[in-house]
């Protein structure tokens, strides 16, 4: 959305005034933090800490422990793949993405999969792949991308399934990474442990999907 500073200086017979526009002030891409979210007219879903912009051909759901009840993540998911959102604590000043990426990569790898870096959007990721049971029988490769970015004493962490894992360049990948462009992150101010997950709340009218074994 774009933001207009209207001028209160009417005069029309100025060569200055009549040739020359107000200019156009952009709002910044997100994700935001939920206390500095844009008046941008978009009614996105209060999950407590997250809060999320529909998105057209997406379905919300939100991924729950069933032996506690706690919501862990939410995912949109679409005909072509799907998006898994998490938030977490983090300290004030601090790269936690840096620091907890190669602990990824490491627990991949110990999972008997493998983790690469490269440079994307939104900074350094990982590109994984991981060996996964077939619900009928056998294994197969399941490419995975993950990505983090660093907010306020917060890390959203994203990880992307399907095609925009797989083609990460292609003009759909895009399409996906502007999901979290759009995400409010609220942290609140009651203290909590470096990593922890942020809570979410679970609306009644979200579908809940329990998370893959």
């Amino acid at each position: 959305m774009k933001f207009r500073r209207k001028s209160t200086t009417g005069d029309a017979e100025s060569p200055e005034v009549a040739s020359s526009e107000a200019p156009q002030v952009e709002a910044p891409p997100g994700p935001y933090d939920a206390d500095d979210l844009p008046e941008d007219g978009v009614e996105r879903v209060d999950l407590g800490s997250l809060l999320i912009a529909p998105e057209e051909g997406r379905e919300v759901r939100l991924q729950v422990d069933e032996s506690t009840g706690n919501v862990q993540s939410v995912m949109l998911a679409g005909a072509d793949g799907a998006i898994e959102i998490r938030a977490f604590a983090a300290p004030r000043n601090g790269d936690l993405w840096n620091e907890v990426r190669p602990q990824i990569a490491a627990d991949t790898a110990q999972r008997g999969g493998t983790a690469t870096e490269r440079e994307g959007r939104f900074g350094t990721e990982l590109l994984c792949q991981m060996k996964v049971q077939r619900p009928e029988g056998g294994t197969a490769t399941q490419p995975s991308r993950i990505v983090g970015i660093n907010g306020p004493r917060w890390l959203l962490r994203a990880t992307l399934l399907g095609r925009p894992a797989i083609e990460p360049e292609a003009q759909g990948s895009g399409e996906w990474e502007d999901v979290l462009t759009r995400v409010a992150v609220r942290r609140g101010t009651h203290a909590l442990p470096v990593g922890e997950p942020l809570p979410l709340i679970l609306p009644d009218q979200a579908r809940r999907v329990s998370p893959p074994a």
